[in-house]
């Protein structure tokens, strides 16, 4: 794997570890208010990590994979809901390059353009002279409170013809937004429904993300794009399950347990379980960087990114959320008492992890395609 960094890219790292600092010390604020801190929001937007996947011909960093997931990761170390919505905001920041050049520079053209994205189709579309109406709802909408723009898919219904999926880039300013992330974790991420009743849609802000990429497209954009969703909530789990071996490591120093003589960091149970949490994380985000870079070189010839690299990314994506729970989840048992008061870092790393691996790219479905695949049964693998 890949240690060098472009030098062009090396900004975005360094924006991410600052983002991550002013995140972790606003993290409280986020979470109460169920939206990104105003300090965090400003930092994150202006520092260009919301659109780190923009192509460069419209203004945009147009960064590697590895740097765009590894910024989205060290973000989440300070708060998981901040580097969650970077994640989702980067990966919709790539889908500028699926539409027509007219489209790009409309949604993406300002530089404190932020999008969010809902792929699944939960809307409804017609067909009218220059473009589509669009009416539906769809939920999880992350990032939505500071998005300006919203991609959401629907199913196009065309007078006899059968009904095909299609994503619509649509402004905020024309859609409901309903106050419905009332949850157990990732509260900042402000990821509300969004509702369209008969929003139209110029045909330049219409696009297909199941017929692969544009034809001549960059790397990035023939990276596999549905696997890199599932990155991107990956991503954001591990750093969140790193940020769970800080927050244990800081209380650790001073706290000594009911009844013991000794700090929590001199008990031997504690290193046994830091230590095997340690291992779990470094391993799998061994594999999850490791299939990131081996689809990444792929991406750079002319052939289609092949099923097995493919089928790689969501296996490493799935495992890397999952183990990030169970290391989110050992921190947190380790904290005892300490842990279970909303002041604890640990019981919202603890939520925060445990409500990620309800994404359904990283939820334990998920290893059915990849379990299919490996033991050469049928199945549909057109997003994977």
């Amino acid at each position: 794997m890949t240690d060098a960094v472009p030098l062009t890219e090396e900004p975005l790292r360094q924006a991410a570890v600052e983002s991550s600092e002013l995140a972790k010390t606003h993290a409280r604020t986020t979470e109460a208010q169920r939206s990104l801190a105003p300090e965090v929001l400003t930092k994150l937007r202006d520092s260009g990590l919301f659109r780190s996947g923009v192509a460069r011909e419209i203004g945009g960093p147009q960064a590697s994979p590895a740097t765009i997931l590894t910024t989205a990761e060290t973000v989440a170390r300070g708060d998981a809901s901040a580097g969650w919505c970077v994640s989702i905001a980067t990966t919709s920041s790539l889908l500028g390059a699926y539409l027509p050049r007219k489209g790009a520079e409309e949604v993406f053209g300002d530089p404190q353009t932020v999008a969010a994205g809902v792929w699944a189709p939960r809307g409804k579309g017609r067909p009218v002279d220059g473009g589509v109406v669009v009416s539906g709802q769809w939920s999880f909408c992350s990032g939505i409170t500071h998005a300006d723009w919203l991609f959401a898919g629907f199913m196009l219904e065309t007078e006899g013809a059968p009904p095909v999926l299609r994503v619509a880039a649509m402004p905020k300013a024309e859609l409901e937004i309903l106050d419905t992330w009332h949850t157990g974790g990732l509260r900042g991420t402000g990821s509300h429904d969004a509702v369209a009743n008969e929003v139209f849609v110029p045909e330049q802000r219409v696009m297909s993300v199941v017929d692969g990429p544009p034809e001549n497209a960059e790397p990035l954009y023939r990276f596999p794009l549905f696997g890199f969703f599932a990155l991107s909530i990956a991503v954001a789990a591990v750093g969140n399950a790193r940020g769970a071996i800080d927050d244990l490591l800081e209380l650790a120093s001073g706290r000594t347990p009911f009844g013991s003589s000794r700090t929590l960091a001199e008990r031997a149970r504690t290193h046994e379980v830091v230590a095997q949490s340690e291992a779990a994380l470094r391993a799998a985000r061994l594999f999850l960087f490791q299939s990131i870079e081996d689809a990444w070189q792929a991406a750079q010839e002319d052939e289609p990114v092949s099923q097995d690299l493919r089928l790689g990314l969501r296996l490493a994506a799935t495992h890397a959320a999952r183990t990030a729970a169970d290391v989110a989840t050992a921190m947190y048992d380790l904290g005892g008492g300490a842990a279970i008061y909303d002041t604890s870092p640990l019981q919202r790393r603890f939520r925060d992890a445990h409500t990620a691996t309800a994404h359904f790219q990283v939820n334990l479905a998920s290893f059915e395609l990849t379990g299919r695949l490996l033991l050469g049964q049928p199945a549909r693998t057109g997003q994977l």
